[in-house]
């Protein structure tokens, strides 16, 4: 049998009317340097060389809505960003040019915008055992909590769920 081709997650792409503005406020944000740039396209990374961010100029991009409405241009995917500090995340993606959502969904969880208006949420890591503790279960069974890697900013990606439309 012929081995499976490896494949590796490199980046995560965003579109906007400005690659390079949107590059500048997730810089600003994460903290990554520049891995390459050109016109139209830039792509930024955290320095351990993982996988990073890309941002593209597309001229007809329309900014997605959220929660989704089904006359609008829904949101795709959106970035999670794991932070240390909820209140002083939030404050610091403000003073970059981040909004914040009229909608959130959770009390732990805060979603924004950023400038070319995709969803992105940050949130603060919190141990399952503790969560399970807090609800009075037992905890015996909870996985023990991945390894820090040290970094300060972490980005995962998901879908949020479809919400109906708000006035």
């Amino acid at each position: 049998m012929k081995p499976r081709p490896r494949f590796t997650l490199a980046a995560t792409t965003l579109d906007a009317p400005n690659a390079h503005e949107l590059a500048q406020f997730y810089q600003g944000l994460l903290g990554w340097p520049t891995r390459k740039e050109e016109p139209g396209w830039v792509e930024i990374a955290p320095p351990d060389g993982t996988a990073g961010l890309s941002f593209q100029t597309e001229p007809l991009f329309t900014r997605p809505r959220w929660p989704t409405s089904s006359s609008e241009q829904q949101m795709m995917t959106h970035l999670d960003i794991e932070v240390n500090d909820l209140s002083s995340a939030v404050e610091h993606a403000l003073a970059l040019g981040a909004t914040v959502a009229g909608f959130q969904p959770q009390d732990d969880v805060r979603v924004l915008f950023d400038p070319a208006g995709h969803p992105f949420c940050l949130f603060v890591r919190t141990d399952p055992a503790a969560q399970w503790v807090a609800r009075g279960e037992t905890a015996e069974d909870v996985p023990a909590p991945a390894a820090d890697r040290g970094a300060e900013s972490r980005v995962y990606v998901r879908t949020l769920p479809v919400i109906g439309s708000r006035a």
